[in-house]
């Protein structure tokens, strides 16, 4: 441990007060003692403490068994922490870090107490994530040493910490404090005083709208959270997740937000406030939107909402064989997944030309895989002799389902439908695989409208595992099974969604980007601080700005724009940074930059 630093220099603050022993508060205590820093723990219940006591003794004894220490250092940890049920007890702590219940009365009630305490020196930080930090620090009788240090939970194991100052916040406390979450292996990030900080700033809305989404009855719960497992690469679906953070913290958060923003998609889906009032508050509760095994359970068990095993019926059409209509990367991706499946695909793309560009590409992605010895050089031949080309949809006279994957323009799509309409067997299933476009006005295009079904793949296709079911209000239950069906069998996730802009995943993601742009358009945090505390603190694969830059910030602004067309909700307009850049021709990786230089393509 460094030493004690003299003068008015606040960190490495050997000895630490914890206000609140409950899950948070019992880990920010674990990480203080692993740091070798006295902890005093305290909270009112006697009972709590006693529990905290035992997580820190079950957690360093689990260390020692995996070798991380050694039985010497876990008993120098345990006699570094000391519990009590009385506030006095913080009188000799540098540092007081409380994480009581959400409430202004009780946060209050808890700094006036610590402000007849402490000493002169002492710095308080509220471990808030929804009220203001500059309403308590006003009440303080010491403003400038209070501040916000919001962990994530479970504290030992999430990177990120929120250093929040207020205007009265001196910056002598703000820089010691960020000191002391880089000595404990923390990624601080500095951000201003507003509901929801960074991290759940962005994250809180999120959830929001997909509890909202499946209110509406749009998705199921299952398929909600597998869309953004699967489509979006995070760690948790939403709903999953409202239920492990508590319905009612969420919904406490999102008021603090709404009170703030007065925007509309942070206001609570009501549907929050019906769990809430009913004591289902999530996993803690034994029930939330899931329906778990105990009260405190993972485990989710079955319940009336839970989908019936082979609920889509028989009913399909069978398929053979397969059209892909298109020549880029999304056309090629999709005809090589049921290539490998054991379909016959006939690839059309404008010329004979590029469709065999096409299969060229197809053939190197096989190569690769050849290469890292996930199949065959003989099953990667199989696969390619599978694949035939041409130039005309003439082509596809004879097979039993086409998707097509080209430009997504709605009159080339229409066109195209109109197409392969006349050329197509009687009985053939049309697909699209558009993102964002009405799948019911193709099926328009068409004389045989009950034919027609989005099935979404995501790019790459050969990787990504979701595929979104589309039906419109025309499409066949029969056309609805066999895109189910054929999803299964070429090993992909199918998802049902309803025929409406963004689909799940684009109208879940997409929002939350154009959050992510307003934050740096209003100068509260910077691109790589949002980035840092969602892949930290939300658990995302891609920062928001990372992910913008991949898509193309053109890209993402038309599906923007068709979200906020659909649902005309003020809250999902465009960010007006997100409009400068994509008319400077700054479109992200492919120009060589975005939001970030990436240098010249």
């Amino acid at each position: 441990m460094a030493p004690v630093r003299s003068g008015t220099s606040l960190s490495p603050f050997p000895t630490v007060a914890v206000v609140g022993l409950g899950t948070m508060g019992t880990g920010i205590a674990e990480v203080l003692a692993r740091s070798g820093r006295e902890v005093v723990g305290i909270d009112v219940s006697a009972a709590a403490a006693a529990r905290a006591v035992a997580a820190l003794e079950s957690s360093t004894a689990r260390a020692v068994d995996r070798g991380r220490i050694s039985a010497q250092e876990r008993g120098d940890v345990l006699a570094r922490f000391r519990t009590f049920t009385d506030l006095r007890a913080a009188a000799g702590a540098d540092l007081v870090i409380e994480v009581v219940p959400e409430s202004y009365e009780v946060k209050q009630q808890v700094f006036r107490e610590l402000d007849a305490v402490v000493g002169p020196q002492t710095v308080l930080a509220t471990g808030t994530n929804a009220l203001s930090v500059t309403r308590l620090a006003a009440d303080s009788a010491r403003p400038e040493r209070v501040l916000g240090m919001h962990f994530f939970n479970p504290a030992p194991a999430m990177r990120l910490v929120e250093v929040v100052s207020s205007v009265l916040t001196a910056p002598e406390a703000v820089a010691a404090v960020t000191d002391l979450a880089l000595e404990l292996g923390k990624e601080p990030v500095a951000v201003g005083d507003r509901p929801g900080f960074v991290a759940d700033g962005l994250l809180f809305g999120y959830l929001n709208q997909a509890a909202a989404m499946y209110e509406a009855r749009y998705a199921s719960r299952e398929d909600i959270d597998a869309a953004m497992r699967l489509g979006c690469g995070l760690p948790m679906g939403p709903l999953a997740l409202l239920d492990l953070i508590g319905i009612d913290t969420a919904r406490t958060v999102l008021e603090a937000m709404y009170a703030a923003s007065h925007d509309r998609l942070h206001a609570p889906a009501p549907i929050l406030g019906q769990l809430g009032e009913a004591g289902l508050t999530g996993r803690k509760a034994g029930r939330g939107f899931y329906t778990y095994e105990a009260p405190g359970s993972a485990a989710v068990v079955p319940d009336a909402d839970t989908p019936q095993d082979g609920a889509v019926s028989a009913l399909g059409r069978p398929v053979r064989s397969v059209g892909v209509a298109g020549s880029g990367t999304m056309a090629s991706g999709i005809a090589e997944v049921f290539a490998k499946a054991g379909y016959g695909v006939v690839l059309v793309a404008r010329s004979e030309e590029k469709a065999r560009g096409a299969k060229a590409r197809i053939g190197k992605s096989l190569s690769r895989s050849v290469g890292k010895g996930r199949t065959t050089a003989e099953a990667a031949a199989e696969t390619l002799d599978r694949i035939s080309c041409a130039g005309a949809y003439d082509a596809l006279a004879e097979v039993d389902l086409v998707l097509e994957a080209v430009a997504e323009d709605l009159e080339v799509k229409r066109q195209l439908f109109a197409a392969l309409d006349k050329v197509c067997r009687p009985g053939a299933i049309l697909a699209t695989t558009t993102s964002s476009l009405p799948v019911v006005a193709l099926a328009r295009a068409t004389t045989r409208p009950q034919d027609v079904i989005g099935m979404h793949f995501f790019n790459p296709a050969p990787a990504m595992k979701l595929v979104e079911v589309v039906r419109t209000v025309l499409t066949a239950d029969e056309v609805h099974a066999t895109a189910r069906g054929l999803c299964s069998a070429v090993r992909k996730h199918p998802v049902d969604c309803g025929d409406r802009a963004g689909f799940i995943v684009n109208a879940l993601l997409f929002p939350y980007l154009n959050n992510a742009v307003k934050m740096v358009q209003e100068h509260y945090a910077s691109l790589d601080d949002i980035d840092v505390a969602m892949k930290l603190g939300g658990g995302y694969p891609m920062g928001p700005f990372e992910l913008l830059d991949v898509v193309g910030l053109d890209v993402s602004l038309a599906i923007e724009r068709v979200l906020h067309r659909e649902f005309r909700d003020p809250g999902l307009a465009p960010a007006p940074l997100l409009e400068h850049l994509v008319a400077a021709g700054c479109l992200g990786r492919k120009t060589g930059r975005g939001f970030r230089e990436h240098g010249k393509r």
